[in-house]
């Protein structure tokens, strides 16, 4: 008898998952619920459609047919509403019933709206889907004043966006410098920099009391506590993302700020898993409980998902240090680990497009930011692998080229 696995979510951890299962279990039934209108796309090219810089054929990754190449069942828009673990079935929102043997939950988030008057307004954009993205070129295109909120990673592809399409545009910061928890001033002004080279200016400690709108309805500022108005017809907003559990209520699936599984991405209930950005995960190389949404990560808990979920004995482990690059301006940068967190850190500023920041805890490498020259990133991911103790080699570990036989020698002297 063939096993039954249901899929909730199409993003590239649901995706990922879906294919691992085939290659796992040629007999298995496979099906994939989404509540997006098209199948997977590649959610880091959309930025660059956003930008006018790509047409809409490359950003497509499976097309239906790849789904019926596989004998995968795809439904697209399509919301699951309830999750019956006792009966291992989920009801959608039109009634239809799936029975199964294994669920993954890998249905990602929604952008958090900014909880502010008129913050659903007509010119004001979140930035998530393909279909955001459609929105956000059009609107962008058509706009002569922008105004962006959400200093995070997800913020500064707003920034990039109005800038390549020639908008200038305010970029509302509630801290002294964008992504605060990642980066020192010195870091941060090399971004700031590249900021207003595009035309965006950066507005520092500052927040958004209200937005204001037109007789039609349309945004035509924003305005911050302090009452400084910035007059725009279109905003993007990025203020994080909220994770829809409410339709695991009931379930017994623990639910914190999206979905709590362990290294092997088991949710605790029988026969439930969970992939992706929604993961509450426990990281075996941190040694507590983490999130993360890079691209890479969620692709690897699906496959880590899907071969447990094929295999009961859970014997995969999701093992991983994520990455996430910007690359809208002349230097590169990319973030690795989990810069934001740590007991102690260094950093080095090399010219005036290169930096490195360095985060430890417990005497081990845990995350760190590259601005410039990302040459040393697999040394970085490596000893954050393999669980180096290096805290006290920060002159080491900060030289343009690490020499890892003269940091291990360094280690064993010591």
């Amino acid at each position: 008898m063939s096993t039954s696995h249901v899929i909730v979510g199409d993003g590239i951890a649901g995706s990922s998952a879906a294919e691992t299962i085939r290659e796992e279990d040629p007999d298995a039934e496979i099906t994939v619920i989404t509540d997006e209108g098209e199948a997977l796309y590649n959610r880091i090219l959309i930025k660059e459609y956003a930008k006018g810089k790509l047409p809409e054929a490359p950003i497509s990754i499976h097309e239906p047919e790849w789904y019926e190449e596989r004998d995968i069942d795809l439904e697209l828009n399509t919301y699951v509403v309830n999750v019956d673990s006792d009966a291992h079935t989920v009801e959608t929102h039109e009634g239809d019933v799936y029975e199964y043997d294994k669920l993954l939950i890998a249905t990602g988030g929604t952008p958090a709206q900014l909880p502010v008057e008129n913050s659903d307004a007509d010119g004001i954009n979140h930035f998530w889907t393909f279909q955001d993205a459609r929105e956000i070129r059009g609107n962008v295109e058509d706009a002569g004043k922008g105004v962006i909120v959400g200093a995070g990673l997800l913020g500064i592809d707003l920034a990039a966006i109005s800038g390549a399409q020639g908008l200038d545009a305010y970029y509302i910061m509630r801290g002294n410098r964008w992504w605060r928890y990642g980066l020192s001033l010195d870091g941060a002004e090399i971004m700031h920099d590249a900021l207003e080279e595009i035309g965006i200016t950066p507005v520092f400690e500052a927040g958004v009391d209200r937005f204001e709108v037109d007789d039609d309805g349309h945004v035509e500022a924003a305005v911050t506590p302090d009452g400084d108005r910035y007059d725009c017809d279109w905003a993007g907003v990025a203020i994080g993302l909220d994770f829809n559990t409410e339709w695991l209520q009931g379930s017994g699936v623990e639910c914190d700020d999206g979905v709590v599984v362990d290294e092997h991405m088991w949710t605790g209930v029988e026969d439930i898993y969970a992939a992706g950005d929604i993961t509450q995960f426990h990281d075996v190389i941190l040694g507590e409980r983490t999130q993360n949404g890079a691209w890479g990560s969620a692709k690897e808990q699906g496959n880590i998902a899907a071969k447990n979920m094929v295999d009961d004995s859970r014997e995969e482990v999701f093992r991983w240090v994520p990455t996430y690059s910007i690359t809208h301006f002349d230097f590169p940068f990319l973030s690795f680990g989990h810069p934001t967190i740590g007991d102690d850190e260094a950093e080095r500023k090399y010219s005036d497009t290169e930096w490195r920041r360095l985060a430890f805890k417990d005497g081990k490498l845990v995350g760190g930011v590259l601005i410039g020259d990302l040459s040393q990133q697999s040394t970085y991911k490596k000893l954050i692998r393999e669980e180096w103790d290096v805290a006290d080699r920060k002159e080491l570990l900060l030289e343009e080229d690490v020499d890892l036989d003269r940091l291990e020698g360094a280690i064993e002297a010591n």
